[in-house]
C-alpha cells in the first residue's frame, strides 16, 4: 500500500475526532459553565515503513485543551443557581476523587447537602455543606447561610497551571500532577445566577463545515488512489505482460 493512503486514511481518522469533538460542543452551547475544547494534530511516524515509503507519516490527534475563557453571567433568580466571577472552580466529592466545575446548577440533596446535578456532594471548607430547611442566602466570599445562619463556606479553588486541567465529563474536570489547586484570590461567587457556556455557535457551525469538507476532500482523494491510480497502473501493467 502506497504511502498515500496512509495520509489520506489518517486524515479522515483525525477529522473524524475533530467532528466530534465540534459536535460535543455545538451539543453543549446552552450547558451552564461548559468549556469549549481545543485539539490539534500532530505527526505519527510509521518506522516499520519508513525504508520502504516516500512518506511514511500518519496524521493523528494531538493534545487537547479546555477553552479556560469565562462565559456570560445571566440572572436566574433560583437561590441554588451560583456563578463564580473569576477563574475559580467550585470543588465537587467523586467516587474517583475531587473534581472541579464551572457548573453551579446545585441542587439540595435528600440529606440535605448542597450537590450537583447528579447527587455529588460540592464541597466546603470543611467538608460537605449542610444547607437546612431555612431560606439561602451565599455570600461574594462563598460562605452559606441558611436562615440568616452560617452553615458552611463554598470552597473555590484557583490553577495556576489550568493548561493541567483535562475534561472527565461535560461539567467535571479533572486536574494532573502539573495542576496544583489553590484557595481562590481573584474570584468572587455570584448568587442566583449561572455562567453560560464559552461556546461560539457561529465558530463552531464554521469549523465543522471546514472539517466535513476536509474529510470529504481525503475521502475523494482516496477513492481517486484506489480506482483511477492504482486501476490503471494495474490495466497497463497487464497489457504489457
Amino acid at each position: 500500500m502506497s504511502g498515500g493512503y496512509y495520509l489520506a486514511l489518517g486524515g479522515m481518522r483525525a477529522r473524524l475526532s475533530e467532528l466530534d469533538r465540534v459536535s460535543a460542543d455545538i451539543a453543549n452551547a446552552v450547558t451552564a459553565g461548559y468549556k469549549a475544547e481545543r485539539v490539534t494534530t500532530a505527526e505519527s511516524d510509521r518506522p516499520d515503513f519508513g525504508a520502504a515509503l516516500t512518506s511514511a507519516i500518519d496524521v493523528a490527534e494531538g493534545p487537547t485543551r479546555v477553552d479556560m475563557r469565562s462565559g456570560s453571567i445571566v440572572p436566574t433568580g433560583r437561590d441554588l443557581d451560583l456563578a463564580i466571577d473569576g477563574p475559580g472552580f467550585f470543588v465537587v466529592d467523586t467516587k474517583e476523587g475531587e473534581r472541579y466545575t464551572r457548573d453551579g446548577r446545585f441542587v439540595r440533596r435528600a440529606d440535605g447537602a448542597l450537590a450537583t446535578a447528579n447527587g455529588q456532594a460540592v464541597l466546603g471548607d470543611g467538608g460537605m455543606i449542610p444547607l437546612g430547611k431555612g431560606t439561602l442566602q451565599v455570600e461574594a466570599d462563598g460562605t452559606v447561610r441558611s436562615a440568616g445562619v452560617a452553615v458552611g463556606r463554598l470552597r473555590i479553588v484557583e490553577f495556576d497551571n489550568p493548561k493541567g486541567l483535562t475534561r472527565e465529563s461535560t461539567s467535571l474536570l479533572r486536574a494532573d500532577a502539573s495542576a496544583s489547586p489553590a484557595p481562590a484570590d481573584t474570584s468572587e461567587v455570584r448568587s442566583g445566577a449561572l455562567e453560560q457556556s464559552n461556546v461560539s455557535v457561529v465558530d463552531r457551525i464554521a469549523e465543522l463545515t471546514s472539517v466535513s469538507r476536509g474529510f470529504e476532500s481525503l475521502q475523494k482523494a482516496l477513492s481517486t488512489l484506489a480506482n483511477d491510480v492504482d486501476g490503471k497502473a494495474i490495466s497497463e501493467l497487464g497489457r504489457r505482460a
